[in-house]
């Protein structure tokens, strides 16, 4: 298991490079939308103010709308829903500016070097080749200053405990901010520096843009260097990222170069834009910088860090797995440089996102473990770690979503007449999928909380104490409550996602209510129970745990559902009682009871000496630590019951919590009998007494007579 945890975190991992290398995309939308910087000529400027004139406007939208076909269906339509016909025109069109940009490039090039070169030449001749290397020492100066001054911050930050949740995340916040201020410190030392002074506008650009670049790549860089935390066994801090020292290194190294490598195509392409490059030739410099990207994606596949046994079957599955990701890598690639932009989305969130949530899942639980929460090997959720992990992972999903629906060209808020079935079908499903991982969110965080509140219960206080009575009826009533906010949650769930699947969900809930009457008529007894069992606990009749009777019913209440109660008799046996057939409940474990007993002397026994032993032996178990929790009043005599035909019938009672009755009345009748054999009091027993009358020697001499005779018969039958 934990092996296979393992290569999910890598898959996740290097399935973020694959992130990383095709944003560079996204620059060509914007380097579009980048015009050439300089002054505009006179005869610009002149044309733009003729299209500013209402008449010249009204005019150019008559002969846009003469121009139009009438069988020509709106731009909507065509971008919304593509054929294949209208892909191949528009991927012949790429493919030929792609090609044009590769004849015209050297003479855009040497354009675009001329626009720089005046630049250089107003700057007096100072390349930005140097003034990036002069400003990256500044900054570098500014960065070792901090480095001095922050000398306090990094010794507390080295001893920084990491035992409890609280400790981790003061620390990792820590070690966050003290690297986004040692990066800034960079920043401000370059860039900020670089600012103060005046500069031609294209030389600005480019110094500007590369020392950007520089600062996203040593705040990638640091950023990585927090969450994996490369040198956590030498340094004693804390990896974010459950995976080895190995791992860790070469992701921080390799997720580092991504990004750094990134932000310099970004710049470069925009750079371009200004330098005035058409934009099929900005595309062409993208398509050659994201193949650096694409080298060292495949790179950090094939030589990242394995703990797979050295066996044949585990080479080869490695190797093929290496070819998988290689294949995947590549057709990405191809998918963005063809301008296939749907598939090419959808390929990169099938395949980034499970290794997304699976990563996040493993780092929260990471942070947010603690060893107090496991027991029985099983570890208790906390409402932070569920909130920060499902919150993550619906961020994650609806991001998705988000994007897909972008790139599908799908909007989530409107719907018209012109959408397509399929379209308004993808459109109800992304909107399903955000419904479900909301109202999954929030059962959640609910299960959590009562489950939790369930754990609290668990242990058992002092017997007849508030608190007790208070543990025994959260124990009753909290399975209910979970139960009955499943269904809702469930129930809203549905209905919300039917509705954005564009069901009409008002004749469902009416059918709903119809068909809810017709089975409340056809199973009266269920209602009956249900409705029965809600005013059970409203009236708090009885609880987990207590011994009750009901007619010929008793035992201790197991459990219950909606209609019925779970008893078990004290032999073992166990009735399922439904609610409607409990009537009259007798509950025996509330409060207080009161044990009466009974014991018979003879006649000629001294009755206050049998009190003062009663009453002194009530006193010892009242003292005795076995029993002195539970009893509430000592045992004592309540004097003689009745005369009974053998002796006299003593009457005794105790009061003591519920359930702890049996044994002290077994330890009493006990002493009670060995203190009573010490002082000559005898219990009484049946006899049976046989008398003749006042003249005992008649009765004896005719009993002799009768005697004689029974045996002369014997004797002579005849």
């Amino acid at each position: 298991m934990l092996l296979l945890s393992r290569i999910r975190m890598f898959r996740s991992l290097f399935t973020g490079a694959a992130l990383v290398s095709v944003l560079l995309g996204a620059s060509i939308v914007m380097a579009q939308s980048v015009t050439p910087a300089g002054p505009q000529p006179e005869s610009v400027q002149r044309f733009i103010g003729m299209l500013s004139d209402p008449d010249v406007q009204r005019f150019l939208q008559q002969q846009s709308q003469a121009a139009k076909p009438a069988a020509e269906p709106p731009l909507e339509v065509q971008n919304r829903d593509p054929s294949f016909s209208e892909f191949a025109m528009r991927f012949r069109a790429h493919a030929s500016g792609l090609l044009g940009a590769i004849q015209s490039f050297p003479l855009e090039t040497m354009r675009g070097g001329a626009v720089l070169e005046r630049d250089i030449q107003a700057n007096g001749g100072t390349r930005p080749i140097f003034l990036v290397a002069a400003f990256v020492a500044v900054g570098l100066a500014a960065q070792w200053l901090f480095w001095w001054i922050s000398a306090g911050w990094r010794s507390w930050m080295a001893r920084a405990p990491f035992a409890t949740v609280r400790d981790r995340v003061i620390a990792l916040a820590a070690r966050l901010l003290w690297a986004a201020c040692y990066v800034l410190s960079f920043g401000l030392g370059s860039i900020g520096f670089f600012l103060l002074f005046q500069w031609p506008p294209v030389i600005r650009e480019i110094v500007v843009g590369y020392l950007f670049a520089i600062v996203v790549f040593r705040l990638a860089s640091a950023f990585f260097d927090v969450l994996l935390a490369p040198r956590a066994e030498e340094e004693g801090r804390f990896r974010v990222v459950p995976i080895t020292k190995d791992a860790a290194g070469h992701w921080a190294k390799r997720l580092g170069y991504l990004v750094g490598w990134y932000a310099f195509g970004w710049v470069t392409i925009r750079l371009l834009g200004t330098l005035g490059f058409s934009v099929p030739a900005r595309q062409l410099v993208a398509y050659s910088l994201g193949l650096v990207l694409l080298v060292i994606g495949i790179e950090a596949v094939w030589r990242r860090p394995s703990r797979l046994s050295a066996g044949q079957a585990s080479r080869i599955g490695l190797r093929a797995r290496n070819w998988l990701w290689t294949v995947y890598f590549v057709a990405v690639w191809l998918l963005w440089v063809v301008g296939a932009m749907r598939l090419f989305w959808i390929a990169v969130v099938c395949a980034a996102l499970p290794g997304a949530i699976a990563l996040t899942k493993a780092s929260v639980n990471n942070i947010l473990r603690s060893s107090a929460a496991e027991e029985d090997g099983h570890k208790k959720g906390t409402v932070v770690s569920v909130i920060v992990e499902r919150g993550i992972r619906a961020a994650l999903i609806v991001g998705a979503i988000v994007l897909l629906a972008d790139a599908l060209d799908v909007r989530l808020t409107q719907m018209t007449m012109q959408d397509s079935p399929l379209l308004r079908l993808v459109r109800g499903l992304l909107s399903a999928g955000i419904i479900l991982l909301i109202v999954d969110l929030a059962w959640s965080v609910v299960k959590v909380l009562i489950d939790r509140k369930l754990g609290d219960t668990e242990a058992v206080l002092e017997v007849g104490s508030e608190r007790e009575r208070r543990r025994t009826r959260l124990r009753t009533l909290l399975p209910i409550l979970r139960n009955f906010l499943m269904i809702l949650f469930v129930a809203i769930a549905i209905m919300m996602a039917l509705s954005s699947l564009g069901v009409e969900i008002g004749p469902l809930i009416a059918g709903a209510g119809v068909v809810g009457v017709a089975i409340g008529f056809g199973a009266q007894t269920v209602v009956k129970d249900v409705i029965s069992g809600m005013f059970y606990l409203l009236d708090d009749a009885f609880r987990v745990g207590e011994y009750i009777q009901s007619g010929s019913y008793k035992g201790t209440v197991e459990s219950f559902s909606l209609r019925s109660i779970k008893l078990r008799h004290h032999r073992g046996a166990v009735y399922i009682v439904p609610f409607s057939e409990l009537g009259a409940v007798q509950n025996m474990s509330r409060d207080w009871v009161i044990e009466k007993m009974t014991i018979t002397i003879t006649y000629d026994s001294d009755i206050e000496k049998a009190r003062k032993i009663i009453k002194k032996i009530g006193l010892e178990l009242f003292e005795d630590p076995e029993f002195k929790p539970t009893t509430i009043e000592p045992l004592k005599m309540q004097g003689i019951d009745s005369l009974g035909d053998s002796g006299l019938l003593l009457r005794m009672k105790v009061m003591t919590l519920p359930g702890e009755q049996f044994t002290l009345k077994r330890r009493a009748l006990r002493m009670i009998h060995q203190a009573f054999n010490e002082n000559g009091i005898k219990l009484a027993v049946p006899t049976v007494q046989v008398s003749g009358g006042k003249d005992d020697a008649a009765a004896a001499a005719a009993q002799q007579t009768l005697a004689a005779q029974s045996a002369a018969t014997a004797a002579n039958p005849a």
